[in-house]
């Protein structure tokens, strides 16, 4: 089949293959698209000091809701998964710390994994999967349905309209599901610890206590705030950009939840090494 008969241009077809073109395309989306993302931040944060519970915002947009959306209804999945993961990291730890006769370490191991690490990184890709979808489909719904014209229309700013209490709702809700995360997960190795390998309960908590410092607590609060700018600002402005009706829906919500996990990858690993190599 020819060019022609694709409806494809020669010239078009050759810029396309040339490997130049692409990495500038790429790295025009790039430089554009986190240029914007910046910009919903700010804006967002614009609204959110200086607007956020002016006027009446009721139903599916009401911070409250939100919250209970965000935090609420996301309790059961996260207690599963952060019990699980305190037993899987109990049970691994155990294996090779029976070897060395230090049995009892396996407790504040999985306190201070579940601290560090574990309990925000997990939250965040457990929320970013349901909620941060969630959003993504919500307002791109919204654009592609001509509603946020319609809030436009009505002198509604779509970003303290619909972003501002999303952003909200995580920023005080990831943290919040982070801290129960971290404490379920001392419970699940806790089973472990008492029931398999037979440790004293008040030995193990106290164990737990004693090398959990200040710091692997608060590191693990910032990511999770970090991580709940994130998953917010990716999810909304991924569906403020929607087109394309309901494919172009289904395309954005996967989208979102693709960039949000890569980013709470990466900058899980920038501030742990900011951490690291910090004296705080």
């Amino acid at each position: 089949m020819t060019n022609k008969n694709k409806g494809i241009n020669p010239k078009e077809e050759q810029r396309m293959r040339n490997p130049v073109n692409v990495i500038g395309a790429v790295t025009f989306d790039f430089v554009r698209n986190t240029i914007e993302v910046l910009s919903l931040f700010v804006d967002t944060l614009w609204w959110a000091i200086v607007g956020p519970f002016k006027g009446k915002s009721s139903g599916r947009q009401s911070i409250f809701h939100q919250m209970v959306f965000a935090g609420v209804q996301s309790i059961v999945i996260v207690f599963f998964i952060s019990l699980f993961t305190g037993i899987v990291i109990a049970m691994q730890s155990a294996y090779q710390l029976k070897q060395l006769g230090a049995i009892i370490y396996v407790a504040p191991m999985v306190s201070i994994s579940m601290a560090r690490e574990l309990g925000p990184v997990f939250t965040a890709l457990v929320v970013t999967g349901r909620v941060g979808s969630a959003i993504t489909a919500e307002i791109g719904t919204m654009q592609v349905s001509e509603q946020i014209e319609a809030l436009e229309t009505m002198a509604l700013n779509p970003v303290r309209f619909l972003v501002v209490p999303r952003f909200l709702a995580l920023l005080v809700m990831l943290p919040c599901l982070t801290i129960m995360s971290d404490i379920v997960g001392v419970i699940g190795g806790l089973i472990v610890g008492v029931f398999n390998l037979q440790l004293n309960p008040y030995r193990y908590v106290s164990f737990s206590f004693d090398f959990l410092t200040w710091k692997d607590v608060w590191t693990g609060l910032v990511k999770s705030v970090v991580f709940s700018i994130i998953i917010s600002m990716v999810a909304c402005h991924v569906g403020l950009r929607t087109r394309g009706g309901a494919e172009g829906v289904g395309r954005a919500t996967t989208l979102s939840v693709v960039i949000s996990f890569i980013l709470v990858v990466i900058f899980d690993c920038i501030l742990t090494g900011l951490f690291y190599f910090s004296n705080v």
